[in-house]
């Protein structure tokens, strides 16, 4: 159904917290319940359903009786459930019923399982020509233009640790660039530091070292970092000069040369300290001297991400997101869907948008590697939704990811990418990363990504510099109580607004904080320690 239709006088979600109804009342379910498609066997109640309360069905199907208590954001059945059966929402198959399920239950993890899917995958069906903004009249923002073309929308200077044994170090250093010290570079939006808990205890030359390398050195070169300062100590796995000879740091960016310190060759920490405060005094008048000028937004690179998600996100934020996606798209710039475990079971709908079927087959090979990287850790592919997840309306894996791909909207997929590897092709792209919000989004801008919009339902107060973090509550309750953290209000979609209307509302705010204004996270501080690198095979 179209959410945005939803009855006027039906209940707002936001000011019901006792239930609805009892024995002997009786309303229409799109009054009280959302449901997505007309073969689906599940709605999702939009208010807490009270026990007794009778649903009268649409389209003259009859009615049914809540048999216990529903939470909003959770399942009613619609009809009974024959154990073994699949069971449908989105139109697509969200799980198997454990055991049967009579109408009116709670559907959720006590009578529903991930069972085993048995897909017939079709390639680029679904794909169909694209009609873009022609370019004189492509929305603009205001972002920092570098000189190898690409643009910034923020204008940092990143001392990065090559391994964990030079992060106190990296930290030591980044205090001395307080408020105080920057006052006189109004153009520099600060002074960071990128540490993390890898470098060391892997093979030299390995694919895990060639990862870390990938992420570190993606983030030297990201546009939105105006100079950098590499620090190291000096024995590590992840040798600096190797690094910049790998990653071709040294004449990738003349404009933007690196700077190497170590800790064993400097003398320690004091006189390594002191000397990279000499050098970024050195840099901050070279960085603070470029300006924002207006640029198409075909040249945001849009990082899509959803964390701590409940059962709304897929009907609210996600969709409103696809909405601006699109857009973005439509304009000539580029999103990256991500998350690879977030789309697995939905994958079908990814792959009969792919451009070609070896971009199509580039991706299930990802998956088929997760299943094999699952397995091999003691993991399941279904260890995925979280207990907040579950407590938010969530029940499978399958579920989760059929939501969380409408962020990625409707147009083609363009190239599938490794983890922070350099996205190049514009238009939507997947990069296969885990679901766990900071080590994905750490591939998302290390492989250039320069803003993330971020939906949320449980609540996630996710920041991450360079890239500033715009968070997306999935509904209104979250809004209203976090309303420090949360920037957009997707749950008004509850309401009666459109999802394209919040979309557009998404794409506005996302021109306004590429042009310079401070997202909620960023107005606290918060996105250094969301950098997390993901760490492949052993630590030994």
């Amino acid at each position: 159904m179209d959410i945005s239709k939803v009855s006027a006088n039906a209940p707002q979600l936001h000011t019901i917290e006792t239930g609805v109804g009892g024995r002997g009342k009786t309303v229409d379910l799109n009054d009280v319940a959302v449901l997505l498609h007309p073969e689906d066997d599940v709605a999702i109640a939009r208010v807490p359903l009270n026990r007794g309360l009778v649903l009268r069905l649409p389209a003259a199907s009859g009615s049914i009786e809540v048999a216990q208590r529903i939470l909003s954001g959770h399942k009613v059945s619609l009809h009974t459930i024959a154990e073994g059966a699949p069971v449908r929402r989105y139109g697509s198959i969200i799980g198997f019923a454990s055991q049967a399920i009579q109408a009116g239950e709670h559907v959720h993890s006590h009578n529903l399982t991930v069972g085993t899917l048995k897909q017939t995958y079709e390639y680029a069906v679904d794909v169909r020509p694209l009609a873009f903004v022609a370019e004189q009249e492509r929305r603009t923002f205001m972002g920092y233009r570098r000189p190898d073309g690409k643009v910034g929308t923020r204008n940092y200077i990143a001392i990065i640790s090559s391994v964990n044994c030079s992060a106190s170090t990296v930290r030591a250093i980044q205090q001395h660039f307080g408020p105080e010290q920057l006052r006189a570079y109004p153009n520099v939006d600060g002074v960071i530091g990128l540490t993390h808990k890898s470098g060391c205890g892997m093979r030299t030359g390995s694919a895990a070292v060639e990862q870390l390398q990938r992420v570190l050195s993606g983030m030297a070169v990201h546009p939105n970092v105006g100079a950098y300062l590499l620090v190291g100590l000096g024995c590590e796995s992840n040798q600096l000069q190797d690094m910049i000879a790998a990653m071709q740091l040294d004449s990738s960016q003349q404009w933007k040369q690196p700077h190497v310190l170590t800790l064993q060759e400097n003398h320690g920490i004091a006189h390594t300290v002191a000397e990279s405060v000499r050098i970024i005094g050195d840099l901050l008048p070279q960085v603070n001297a470029v300006e924002r000028e207006s640029v198409p937004i075909s040249e945001l690179k849009l990082a899509l991400q959803c964390g701590g998600s409940d059962g709304w996100s897929g009907i609210t934020a996600n969709p409103g997101l696809g909405f601006c996606v699109d857009e973005l798209v439509r304009q000539g710039g580029t999103a990256v869907l991500s998350e690879t475990p977030e789309i697995y079971g939905a994958e079908h709908i990814l792959l009969r948008r792919a451009r070609s079927q070896e971009i199509g087959e580039q991706f299930v090979e990802r998956l088929r590697w997760w299943e094999h990287y699952t397995a091999i850790n003691d993991m399941e592919m279904d260890n995925n939704p979280s207990p907040g997840n579950k407590l938010g309306g969530l029940t499978t894996i399958y579920e989760k990811s059929l939501g969380a791909t409408a962020k990625g909207g409707t147009t083609p997929l363009n190239a599938v990418y490794k983890y922070a590897e350099a996205v190049t092709e514009r238009g939507l792209v997947v990069m296969d990363t885990p679901g766990y919000d900071p080590v994905s989004v750490t591939g998302q801008v290390a492989g250039g990504c320069n803003i993330i919009v971020f939906t949320t339902g449980r609540g996630s107060v996710f920041g991450f510099k360079p890239a500033p973090s715009i968070k997306v509550a999935t509904n209104t309750p979250l809004y209203e109580k976090m309303t420090d953290d949360m920037d957009i209000n997707a749950g008004v979609v509850l309401d009666g607004v459109s999802t394209e209307e919040i979309g557009r509302r998404i794409l506005d705010e996302v021109i306004a904080v590429a042009s310079g204004k401070q997202s909620k996270s960023e107005a606290q501080g918060i996105g250094e320690e969301e950098f997390a690198p993901w760490i492949l095979g052993a630590t030994m």
